[in-house]
């Protein structure tokens, strides 16, 4: 028997449900090319998927995968694409990667391939497997992580991927190499490797590299993978992904933003120039979360040293944002740490570090609407919540996903388990959600597949 949400709600109140058309013109809405999405939120707008599923229902397919790897599927039109780490070769004798005194990490004790994948998107097989890198990792990360922890990207017509130290690659639809790029080694805290996914808008490829020797953001040509700026960051690692926003300059011209969050520092730089348009101090190390944007507000959050969530109003942002009237609210509870917040409308969830805690608030003025949900179905969490058609999926590591309804209260519409350990986010496109296991992708839909009666 499905156990009922337990609620601990500060406040209750109702607000209106506002639109997404500031987002709809700030990114073509299409299939979900990228981590979080199309919109970059977590949401897939147009999207209309099933609700219940189970080992036995409304799986159209089921694809073992090999190798392991925690990065997200993202979606063409025919293609669903996953990164992976195999290990290959002889045993080597075990070392721990990291520095002296880290802890919780895997053991290096053998040479792997860096595997790009690409599946049918409509029958499930796999159309073919690029091995774009065979060596032994620097670092293995931690025991929960993997070595092909980043998300890739595809504008339709290639295939983005990053493996950190492993490098950056780029592909055609048929799995051939187009260029790669390799920034050399990258030492991360406590040796647990490298997570943040890269971003793409228009011709540039955004690439996050925060460590722990010598930080920089890059923006690469997608057609040639050359430099088109390179910026250094004073910054520790981070595993958070950089985002593109598109915001209004004085003149009222569209002017693209790439938003970076780190340790010392959240950053706006302008996507053609590298400038540092506007900053804002206040998070804590090791910054995991990705930020998500809309109607002019930017949430970032963290809970490693400290528990912090600010909620900037970039409306005229310029120069140092710290503890100026852009800071339009602050929590210092219930913080994200390894998923990231989900946007839908105007309200934003977060579960509380990676635990079965999850808060719903009205964005815009940080009220709680209902406040903190008490996810007891699930256990810990480490993939980051997704929506669509009205609908809130949240799935923990044992492969259950609770499905809640997008509410000012939510309630719950139903549970579902798979028997398969589940790290990465789900994909969400027109009736289907791509879930990627410890061992298999599976696509789930109640329709039939194209051309199938």
């Amino acid at each position: 028997m499905v156990r009922s949400l337990l609620w601990m709600a500060l406040t209750i109140g109702v607000f209106p449900l506002c639109g997404l058309s500031q987002d709809r013109q700030a990114h073509s809405v299409s299939h979900w090319n990228q981590w979080r999405g199309p919109l970059g939120t977590g949401v897939a707008p147009d999207a209309q998927p099933p609700v219940e599923w189970s080992n036995d229902k409304n799986i159209r397919w089921k694809t073992p995968l090999p190798g392991r790897g925690h990065s997200s599927p993202v979606l063409g039109a025919d293609h669903v694409f996953v990164t992976t780490a195999i290990p290959v070769g002889p045993k080597l004798p075990p070392r721990m990667s990291g520095r002296p005194g880290e802890h919780d990490n895997l053991p290096i004790d053998s040479k792997y391939q860096f595997v790009v994948v690409a599946v049918d998107r409509h029958q499930g097989t796999i159309l073919w497997e690029k091995v774009v890198r065979e060596a032994v990792p620097l670092e293995a990360g931690h025991t929960t992580g993997s070595l092909a922890t980043a998300s890739p990207v595809t504008d339709g017509n290639f295939v983005y991927a990053y493996f950190g130290a492993q490098g950056v690659y780029c592909l055609d639809l048929q799995g051939n190499l187009v260029w790669e790029r390799d920034f050399g080694p990258m030492h991360t805290k406590h040796g647990h490797g490298q997570g943040a996914s890269p971003a793409l808008y228009g011709d540039s490829l955004v690439v996050n590299w925060d460590h722990e020797d010598g930080s920089f953001l890059v923006v690469l040509d997608k057609r040639t993978g050359k430099n088109l700026w390179r910026r250094d960051r004073q910054e520790d690692t981070s595993w958070s992904s950089p985002i593109v926003i598109v915001r209004k300059d004085s003149q009222g011209v569209d002017r693209p933003q790439i938003v970076v969050c780190g340790t010392n520092r959240v950053c706006g730089y302008d996507l053609k120039s590298g400038d540092v348009l506007w900053q804002c101090a206040g998070m804590s190390s090791n910054v995991v979360a990705t930020p998500v944007y809309g109607n002019e507000m930017l949430y970032v959050g963290s809970s490693y040293e400290k528990k912090i969530l600010m909620a900037i109003n970039l409306q005229g942002a310029q120069g140092d944002l710290t503890n100026t009237k852009h800071m339009a609210w602050t929590r210092i509870r219930g913080t994200p740490y390894v998923p990231s917040m989900l946007l839908y409308d105007d309200a934003l969830y977060f579960l509380t570090h990676y635990q079965n805690v999850m808060t719903r608030v009205d964005g815009p003025s940080g009220k709680d609407q209902p406040g903190v949900l008490r996810l007891g179905e699930l256990g810990n969490i480490y993939s980051s919540p997704v929506a669509a058609n009205g609908h809130v999926y949240v799935t923990d590591l044992d492969g259950t996903t609770m499905v809640l309804s997008h509410e000012t209260t939510p309630k719950l519409v139903a549970v579902n388990r798979l028997n398969e350990s589940i790290s990465a986010s789900a994909a969400i496109d027109g009736d289907e959600i791509f879930l990627r296991g410890d061992d298999h992708l599976f696509c789930i839909s109640s329709k039939s597949p194209p051309g199938v009666k």
